[in-house]
């Protein structure tokens, strides 16, 4: 007897496991963030999280990469900093390191960043769920509001009931099952690669980067000029080219990527590997991540070999452990009320209605070949309030990578200390929406506005001067 190619599930009542003034999907960087700032202001939250922890990329080995501009000022205070702060009093993050390239790099220790996010929010009265997955919705009948999430876990199914909706998932999974308009990757529709990180013990960072300083001709790097390496003992090298092709040719080594890209940890002798390149996978379907984690675990051994052979400080290391999960860049991007847009960031535009300042380049890992795409603004741009709103739902708020903006946009405000700053605003916008009883596209944009700097997140007037809440009022152009 054939299989056949489908069930008909029954219908079957499933319970309401919680009720929350805002509910928070996805608690990641934009996701810890929005739940911090709704709970602060009043509400009850609840947190689902599909792991056993917070804090998202911020646990897989990568630098938090977005706190300072191109002119060497900070951009992003606010919560975002409140969490480094916390960081830095286990000795779990360092300062904000200015970067030729990424213009600023902030380590963090990626266990501290679980148990730090974990605090902060029960310290807050979030009401954190992990092992949960969001698996539908449940729509108003007009399909325009989202009445509650269904859930699968251990527990068995179950709805959880929030007035407002914020998705940081960072795939955009609740808008996309709400019905919300999506988009994927470039025109055609070819996504950036994850990578599969993982870290290296007993490297000698301090001969990798005197090597780079002083035979800067054997060991070129990318944008960084060698002076940088002579004066930072934490840093990041993205370059070796040569170093890679001559390991090809010698060792016949599969290496994806066509850069040695090298993160130094808050560890002594601890560094994180950015090399592994899935190129094809789609961060939304689970049997292509799954072939993904078995590519990027087979690229591994290639590049240890090569590191150990060819990068000078490597001679001695050894593997210590992979990242939980794949970094992600990119997949859905929802269709806003406004879709940032190439121009928006190298035109380093203004906004009335922005919510968070923004300064990181366009940085695209191209899907089509092992290069990456980068372009500097010069300065900074806004992101704007309407981006983080779908167009037909009314009680949605969408925060982090899959805001609506375009292949090119989402490659400069994907980074974490940006998506903690709109998980910021949409915690806040959250709260003046349940608060009045209001649609989040009718919140008052001043007024959220007002709110941000007087908590101290950072916004911008129009000759870049840092705003205050009494100077707020200062006009953009539209």
């Amino acid at each position: 007897m054939s299989t056949p190619l489908s069930f008909t599930e029954p219908a079957r009542e499933i319970p309401v496991a919680a009720e929350y003034d805002v509910l928070v999907v996805g608690g990641g960087p934009s996701g810890l963030t929005a739940a911090l700032a709704a709970a602060e202001d009043g509400m009850k939250v609840g947190l689902l999280e599909s792991r056993s922890f917070v804090g998202g990329n911020m646990t897989i080995g990568l630098p938090v990469l977005g706190f300072l501009g191109q002119k060497g000022n900070q951009v992003i205070y606010g919560l975002p900093q409140k969490f480094i702060d916390r960081l830095k009093e286990r000795d779990a993050a360092s300062e904000h390191r200015p970067c030729p390239l990424h213009m600023g790099i902030t380590l963090v220790e990626p266990e501290a960043v679980k148990t730090v996010g974990l605090e902060m929010l029960t310290e807050a009265g979030v009401d954190v769920q992990f092992y949960t997955f969001v698996a539908g919705v449940i729509m108003s009948d007009d399909e325009r509001t989202i009445r509650g999430v269904v859930t699968e876990s251990k527990s068995g199914r179950s709805a959880v009931v929030g007035k407002i909706v914020i998705d940081c998932t960072g795939d955009a999974d609740v808008a996309y099952r709400a019905g919300v308009g999506t988009e994927k990757g470039n025109e055609n529709g070819g996504m950036q690669p994850p990578t599969l990180m993982f870290c290296l013990a007993n490297v000698d960072t301090e001969k990798l980067r005197t090597s780079i300083a002083v035979e800067k001709r054997t060991y070129l790097t990318d944008f960084i000029p060698a002076e940088y390496f002579g004066q930072n003992n934490q840093f990041i090298v993205v370059g070796l080219r040569e170093l890679i092709a001559k390991a090809r040719a010698e060792r016949n080594l599969d290496i994806p990527n066509e850069r040695t890209i090298i993160i130094t940890g808050l560890k002594k002798g601890e560094v994180w590997i950015n090399m592994t390149r899935v190129a094809g996978t789609d961060g939304t379907d689970a049997r292509s991540l799954t072939e993904g984690e078995i590519i990027g675990r087979r690229q591994i051994d290639d590049i240890i070999e090569y590191l150990i052979n060819y990068v000078p400080g490597f001679e001695d290391a050894h593997f210590a452990r992979t990242a939980p999960f794949l970094g992600i860049r990119e997949t859905r991007r929802i269709v806003g009320l406004y879709t940032m847009n190439e121009q928006d960031v190298l035109g380093c535009r203004h906004f009335p209605d922005a919510i968070a300042v923004a300064s990181y380049p366009i940085d695209i890992h191209r899907p089509g070949d092992e290069g990456c795409t980068l372009i500097w603004c010069g300065d900074c741009y806004d992101i704007p309030y309407r981006s983080l709103l779908p167009q037909n739902i009314d009680n949605l708020i969408v925060a982090g990578r899959s805001i609506s903006a375009t292949h090119e946009a989402m490659g400069a405000i994907r980074v974490m200390a940006t998506c903690m700053a709109m998980g910021e605003a949409a915690g806040r916008a959250a709260a003046i929406a349940v608060s009045q009883d209001i649609r989040p596209a009718e919140v008052d944009a001043h007024q959220l506005r007002r709110q941000l700097l007087e908590k101290g997140a950072y916004l911008r007037g129009l000759e870049g001067e840092r705003l205050t809440p009494e100077t707020e009022h200062v006009s953009v152009p539209a």
